[in-house]
């Protein structure tokens, strides 16, 4: 091979390098164009080498080529700030890094922004961060970080942002963006990072309801129920004495009201209006003594496709949760 047909591969492979796309979910596509520019240039015998940033969906590349007087050469092309990526990551790529999940990196300083803006508080902070790292991917996957976020729905995550946590001026708002060390600009970013996900769950949801709905209608009832928990057991032969039973010990709870079918406790789920169930002990020590007081059978209304949907999204991520490669990088 020619000094001038290496200097015109090498000229052509920039130009390939430049058009890659560089979203980790297109690395497949990269690869593929890759292949089909080295099957054009034989002689420089290209090999791909692809990075992918930690923390972000983006990937970078270098193209290794063979050069005709011996050894090789190493081409990098960064399209935005000129960085090559080999400088960019000149330590070691999970320095600062706490957890990989499949292929989505999150720091330190990522993680504690998590907990402290997303957190819902039903869920461990470890668990927390692997399915906000989840969501991630799959967001990746279905291209949503490309659209744009509208300004209704920044609106709308700004203002669930705030009510979440007592922000409910301009002041505090900026004492709190100061507390977490954030500019005006990333705060800003940040709250396109939460509508994104927001999106892609509602989607997700709208999507997930009414197969989750027709598998499960039973679950979707519309219940009222009474009942009381306590260290004590409570007697009632039905649901009118079951307060007055309870007011004899000073311990009990009572609970009143309408529900789902799958969010009754475990021994009512599924009892006949007026039956009195236990007293049952619980697994969290004490006993539950309760009624049914009515059953509506589920509808195809949009507030029961809508707990459908929830209840069809935390199945989906929980599924994602138990399949995915986690790695926590403690040391």
């Amino acid at each position: 091979m020619t000094g001038s047909a290496f200097a015109q591969a090498l000229e052509s492979g920039v130009e390939l390098l430049r058009s890659l796309p560089r979203r980790r979910s297109a690395v497949p596509a990269a690869r593929a164009a890759a292949r089909d520019w080295a099957a054009r240039h034989p002689a420089v015998a290209a090999q791909l080498v692809v990075d992918e940033r930690p923390g972000t969906p983006v990937v970078d590349y270098d193209l290794l080529l063979d050069h005709p007087g011996g050894g090789t050469v190493a081409v990098t092309a960064p399209a935005e700030d000129g960085v090559p990526w080999l400088v960019d990551h000149s330590t070691h790529w999970a320095a600062g890094q706490l957890v990989s999940v499949d292929g989505v990196h999150v720091s330190v300083s990522q993680a504690l922004t998590m907990l402290r803006t997303l957190s819902r508080g039903d869920a461990s902070p470890y668990q927390e961060i692997v399915d906000q790292c989840l969501l991630a991917a799959a967001l990746d996957e279905a291209g949503g970080d490309d659209v744009p976020v509208s300004a209704a729905d920044l609106q709308a995550t700004a203002d669930a942002f705030r009510r979440g946590r007592g922000l409910h001026d301009r002041a505090a708002t900026l004492a709190w963006m100061a507390a977490a060390g954030m500019s005006g600009e990333q705060f800003e970013s940040y709250l396109a990072v939460i509508a994104r996900r927001r999106r892609f769950r509602a989607d997700k949801e709208a999507e997930l309801a009414p197969r989750h709905l027709a598998a499960h209608r039973a679950d979707f009832a519309r219940v009222r129920a009474v009942w009381v928990t306590g260290p004590a057991q409570v007697v009632a032969a039905d649901a009118g004495e079951l307060a007055g039973a309870a007011a004899s010990h000073e311990e009990a709870v009572v609970t009143v009201g309408a529900r789902w079918e799958h969010e009754l406790p475990e021994a009512l789920r599924g009892a006949a209006p007026g039956d009195v169930v236990g007293p049952v002990p619980l697994a969290s020590r004490g006993f539950l003594t309760g009624a049914v007081l009515s059953r509506t059978a589920a509808g195809d209304d949009p507030e029961t496709l809508a707990a459908a949907g929830r209840a069809a999204f935390g199945r989906w991520l929980a599924e994602r949760r138990a399949a995915a490669k986690v790695e926590w990088h403690w040391s």
